[in-house]
């Protein structure tokens, strides 16, 4: 969470992702290989067809891993002033989307069930309508989102 304007509470929200482009390299030349070596075993002993799905795989693999890293790049961005909360959406390549709260009718709602000790979806809720945020990180973040955003909306001036 950053503090950029003093009068504001601000948090930028960022998907995980451990695999970097270097690792990506990697993993794609060692599949290629395998998909290479499988291909060639098969086309030896006349089953030639096989080499034509030895590519598909290779071709699924890299579409998933594309949308993978697209996924990555996506942000949720909240900002809390002494009036308003501001939630700003900033998926890849397209125009940002802003929803805004008044700050005394914001509330922060997870979901959690006690019985089996798990941490459900984050929402903000205000006028009967809720907005889900966080949605992609882990449960142990959102709670600690949830703390976080909750100690904001309670303190009477940012």
């Amino acid at each position: 969470m950053e503090r950029s304007n003093p009068k504001s509470w601000v948090a930028t929200l960022t998907p995980h992702r451990s695999l970097t482009r270097h690792g990506f390299l990697a993993v794609m030349g060692l599949i290629v290989a395998m998909n290479l070596i499988a291909g060639l075993v098969f086309f030896l002993i006349g089953a030639w067809p096989v080499i034509g799905f030895c590519g598909l795989d290779v071709a699924i693999l890299w579409l998933a891993f594309r949308r993978n890293f697209a996924d990555g790049r996506r942000a949720e961005r909240i900002e809390i002033t002494e009036h308003e909360l501001v939630l700003e959406r900033l998926p890849e390549g397209l125009a940002p989307e802003a929803q805004r709260f008044v700050r005394r009718w914001a509330r922060v709602d997870l979901e959690i069930d006690r019985e089996r000790e798990l941490i459900g979806r984050l929402f903000i809720a205000s006028h009967g309508q809720r907005t889900e945020i966080g949605s992609f990180l882990a449960p142990f973040e959102r709670r600690e989102l949830a703390t976080a955003l909750k100690a904001a909306l309670a303190t009477p001036r940012i």
